[in-house]
């Protein structure tokens, strides 16, 4: 086991620069979680990026916003520019639920505390950072200032939203998978102590009459209806979204430009996805793979939950119409090498804690490692916002050898006992026919090993819906493939004498879902013999298509009207179907089936009453 030093975190303290000689810093990162040293959190992986840069880096987290901002002061100065993050994800989703009520614990905070970060907490640093120090840049990133970095739908305000860059009074916005531009930014920086603005993935405000600065870039700007615009119509917000999707799931991709009062927010194009090799750089950096020592004795939830386990790809080609995935990660997968990833599970074996066993061995959606298209030149021209909806892309290479040699590497690895897949399986590309017979093999094959070697008793699994019409706004599969994969599970379970559950996850309230959708679910479900346990409502998050949809009431893709529910009455009518074996909901059940007139219902759910 390898005994650390406090030097072998980047420092977060005066004391902790001055061990290592430090009397100056080139860049100073806030962020709102706790700072644990992973490659799974993203304050971390930038800090280490910076820091092969040749850079001196600090990290300053969760700091208190409350008192006389010490911690905005503490470390003074840095040379290039302050980088501000809310964390691992937005704000506003970590800190309450879909009912608007306050979580009961923040899984990024030490000992699960839901008192340490504020609201909207890239807005909040960044505004105070610019008050004690308005001459020094600040560079904001992470998943809330990438997801807000347009005109949005702010569901906890229930109000549209400016850009961020115009909230915060940041100089710059990193959106996205954050390496690449800001290691460009870096180096510029270096050179000249100035922010430059033709950086692709970032976004910055041109204020008042000041001209746009020009982009080396052969397709014409996009111009989006400006905010105040959204504000007057609903449809001009959803035509707008299209854009912003498409535009940033292309491999070529075209500038945007939003009006906002007297200011223009412009977003240059995303870079072509990572190599292999970047990626790989990323997660080799120097990581000591745990929490800084300042928390000693206290337990943060979401470290627990990834200590044991393996990130083997970015990106997501699933495009589900109510998942930030691909809008932050990209459409795009990148795998990283089998090297690499033995390097990291090595690692993991010489943690003292460790018994043997990882929790996962996945990504975005665990079974999508080293899938690309066949023919690259195709997908730089594709706009299509799902590589598997409404059908597999003929172009998809969905063969999942490479993967099976992942799992089989990892298991012969001395010291791992068992190694689980903890991340979503994607089924449809289980069941998906391909041209080529060997891809189809491996298919099974993988389907086999996997419930056969890697499922920890439960294996996860997110239908979301059984409506093929409620699915179809989803861009997830029809329900019939569901069905389809549960034969094959039970199947195997019996084949290899295992009691293992399959264990689907659902959502009420989504767009184009209503109380009778929900109703005819609990049938199925009944049928079924589930009695679920994994579901939520849907919550609106900003930049996906649901929450377009779910506040416009039109379609971003059609612009056709589209039904969701709202009302806390509308929303707890969906929810309860989930609930129809619990005494409790019955009354109501019953009460709402002879409401819309389909008593049918109340049969087949309990028979008669």
């Amino acid at each position: 086991m390898k005994e650390h030093r406090l030097t072998d975190w980047l420092p977060t303290t005066k004391k902790e620069m001055e061990l290592r000689g430090w009397d100056e810093l080139d860049v100073i990162l806030f962020s709102g979680d706790a700072y644990v040293d992973h490659p799974s959190f993203g304050a971390a992986v930038i800090g280490r990026l910076l820091e092969a840069q040749g850079l001196r880096v600090a990290i300053v987290p969760q700091p208190n916003w409350r008192d006389d901002l010490r911690d905005f002061k503490k470390l003074g100065r840095p040379r290039l520019f302050f980088g501000v993050s809310a964390g691992c994800m937005d704000s506003m989703v970590n800190k309450y639920t879909a009912n608007k009520r306050l979580r009961s614990e923040d899984a990024y905070t030490p000992d699960g505390r839901h008192d340490m970060r504020p609201e909207y907490p890239t807005i909040v640093y960044t505004q105070t950072l610019k008050r004690l120090w308005p001459d020094v840049p600040v560079v904001i990133g992470g998943i809330e200032a990438s997801l807000r970095r347009l005109t949005h739908y702010d569901y906890w305000q229930d109000t549209v939203r400016k850009s961020i860059l115009v909230e915060s009074g940041a100089d710059l916005l990193v959106y996205g998978m954050g390496e690449k531009p800001i290691t460009e930014l870096c180096r510029r920086m270096k050179e000249q102590p100035f922010i430059p603005y033709d950086i692709p993935q970032t976004a910055y405000l041109v204020r008042g009459r000041q001209a746009i600065p020009p982009y080396p870039h052969e397709l014409e700007d996009i111009v989006l209806h400006s905010h105040e615009d959204c504000l007057n119509d609903k449809r001009k917000e959803a035509e707008n979204f299209r854009f912003i999707e498409e535009e940033s799931n292309k491999y070529e991709a075209a500038r945007i430009l939003q009006h906002t009062g007297n200011s223009v927010v412009v977003v240059n194009p995303p870079y072509p996805p990572m190599t292999q090799g970047e990626l790989d750089r990323s997660f080799d950096l120097p990581y000591t793979r745990l929490p800084h020592p300042k928390y000693k004795g206290k337990r943060i939830p979401a470290f627990d939950m990834i200590k044991f386990s393996v990130n083997l790809h970015r990106g997501c080609f699933g495009g589900c119409a109510f998942c930030t995935i691909s809008a932050h990660q990209g459409k795009f997968i990148v795998s990283r090498s089998k090297q690499s990833i033995l390097r990291e599970v090595k690692a993991i074996t010489e943690m003292p804690d460790f018994k043997g066993y990882l929790s996962d061995l996945g990504g975005p959606s665990a079974n999508m490692y080293a899938m690309h298209g066949t023919d690259e030149a195709k997908c730089r021209k594709c706009k299509r916002p799902s590589c598997i909806h409404p059908k597999v892309c003929p172009n998809l290479n969905t063969d999942h050898r490479p993967l099976l040699d992942i799992y089989h590497a990892v298991d012969a690895l001395p010291g791992i006992k068992k190694s689980f897949i903890g991340s979503g399986v994607r089924y449809d590309l289980l069941l998906h026919e391909s041209k080529d017979p060997a891809i189809n093999r491996a298919a099974r094959e993988y389907t086999r090993e996997l419930i056969a070697k890697h499922v920890s008793g439960r294996l996860k699994v997110a239908p979301e819906h059984t409506s093929d019409a409620v699915l179809h706004v989803m861009r997830k599969p029809p329900f019939a493939q569901f069905y389809e994969f549960k034969k094959t599970f039970d199947r195997l379970n019996k084949e290899l004498n295992l009691r293992q559950q399959l264990i689907p996850y659902f959502i009420s309230s989504h767009p184009g879902c209503t109380a009778e959708d929900m109703a005819e679910l609990a049938v199925i479900t009944k049928r079924l013999d589930f009695h679920l346990e994994q579901v939520q409502d849907f919550t609106p998050t900003p930049m996906t298509v649901a929450t377009e949809a779910w506040y416009t009431g039109y379609h971003p893709y059609t612009l056709q009207p589209i039904f969701s529910a709202k009302t806390q009455r509308e929303k707890l009518a969906q929810r309860m179907f989930f609930f129809w074996y619990k005494p409790e909901e019955r009354r109501a059940i019953i009460q709402e089936l002879k409401r819309m007139d389909r008593s049918d219902l109340i049969d087949k759910l309990y028979g008669r009453y």
